[in-house]
């Protein structure tokens, strides 16, 4: 039995590699490793709630800005499998796009989802039809990502972005406030999330 029960939907290859990061992060966090030392895992209650979201919604194309090492990315891959979906991740780093590949081919999953390397508002533009945008990056370029790749997103589109209540995320939620074509909430599950619907 693994020790993070929200992993148990996932077949046995892709929860190998889910229980072995989720236990790296708690790990890395417990030794108060500073956060460019870590790998900045999302936690499993967020992953699980992640995935029912896109079994949910369906979105054809799944954009990922901050991929790290590739745990949130299994976690979207593993919904978009089931209904022939598509994640495209991205990282700055060239090591963790590595390692994201890597556990992603380790999981079985580099089929349905890949992690390019780049900075992702400049990677957004690649793509059109985006019907989930998952920003997970640095919290002080939200902001720039999320200007960057709405007018990828479709209308209906989700915009969600992660550790919005654990950070000093105020200048994001200021924005998307602000803006007439979306509309916004705060979801107090886990660090926070900050769920964007872009308007039809």
């Amino acid at each position: 039995m693994t020790g993070y029960p929200e992993h148990q939907v996932a077949d046995a290859r892709a929860r190998q590699v889910l229980d072995r990061l989720a236990a790296q992060d708690a790990a890395e966090r417990a030794a108060g490793l500073p956060q460019d030392q870590r790998i900045r895992a999302l936690t499993p209650p967020t992953g699980a709630f992640l995935y029912g979201v896109l079994l949910a919604v369906r979105p054809q194309l799944i954009f990922e800005a901050g991929s790290a090492v590739g745990y949130s990315t299994i976690w979207l891959a593993l919904a978009a499998r089931t209904y022939g979906g598509r994640v495209i991740g991205s990282e700055i780093r060239p090591e963790r796009v590595r390692l994201a590949n890597g556990h992603l081919a380790e999981a079985g999953l580099a089929e349905v989802a890949t992690v390019l390397e780049g900075d992702a508002a400049e990677l957004v533009q690649r793509f059109d039809g985006i019907g989930f945008l998952f920003l997970d990056a640095e919290k002080d370029d939200y902001g720039r990502l999320f200007l960057a790749g709405i007018d990828r997103v479709v209308p209906g589109g989700l915009i969600v972005a992660d550790n919005v209540v654990s950070h000093d995320c105020r200048e994001y939620q200021e924005l998307v406030r602000s803006r007439p074509d979306v509309y916004t909430v705060t979801l107090a599950i886990e660090r926070g999330l900050e769920w964007t619907v872009k308007r039809w």
